[in-house]
């Protein structure tokens, strides 16, 4: 458990499970030209880009991420390369992956994976996003505002919110990272940083009272 870790209430709980549902964009998952492995702490995203790759879903895999203060410890040598190293041990052919080691957020992440794939001489029409599950709808609305020429869509390692919450280990944690990244998805369109989402009244005024119940250490000022 985490030191922060904190009694969560059911009705905290439902509320969690709600947002979570949100940021899951249910896509139905078919082959694409290329998928981009977006770098986070969370190994399972390797793990799931392997296991698609090995479904026959694309013929090229991009890991994307450098490093961010909560990943530097687990991944020193930078989220995209430990990824690689991962996707590797699960049968993925080192030449199908391509690297980017520099991206540090999820714009980044987009616009530095496009330019290795352009320097592949690899200019794909469908991408898949391969990220943590609650991360899903902000990487659709980053990369619809910054490669709205490609078809996007997105995957994620398939679990109920109840074994996540057990894989990281602090429940508070987690109900903070989905609170935060759905700030984002709610505040990033209004600096460009992504394309607008509707956010049901429901699920934002779960977030909102979230926000007040004190689950903000991934807010954004």
């Amino acid at each position: 458990m985490g030191d922060n870790q904190q009694t969560i209430t059911e009705s905290q709980w439902r509320r969690a499970v709600l947002i979570w549902d949100y940021h899951q964009m249910q896509h139905v998952l078919r082959p694409v030209d290329v998928a981009i492995g977006l770098g986070s702490h969370d190994l399972g995203v390797a793990t799931y880009s392997a296991e698609l790759f090995r479904a026959g879903l694309f013929p090229t895999l991009v890991f994307t991420g450098g490093n961010s203060p909560t990943t530097a410890r687990v991944f020193p040598r930078g989220e995209a390369v430990h990824y690689r190293e991962h996707a590797i041990e699960l049968g993925v052919p080192a030449e199908v992956i391509l690297l980017e080691p520099y991206a540090t957020n999820t714009g980044e992440n987009i616009t530095h994976a496009r330019e290795v794939l352009a320097g592949a001489d690899i200019y794909p029409s469908t991408v898949l996003l391969v990220c943590k599950p609650y991360m899903e709808r902000r990487s659709y609305a980053t990369a619809r505002q910054l490669w709205p020429d490609v078809e996007v869509s997105c995957a994620s390692e398939p679990l109920e919110f109840s074994d996540y919450v057990k894989s990281i280990g602090d429940e508070k944690l987690v109900l903070d990272m989905l609170v935060g990244d759905l700030q984002r998805v709610i505040e990033y369109p209004k600096f460009g940083f992504a394309t607008e989402q509707e956010v049901p009244e429901d699920v934002r005024a779960a977030y909102e009272s979230l926000v007040g119940d004190g689950f903000t250490s991934r807010l954004i000022p």
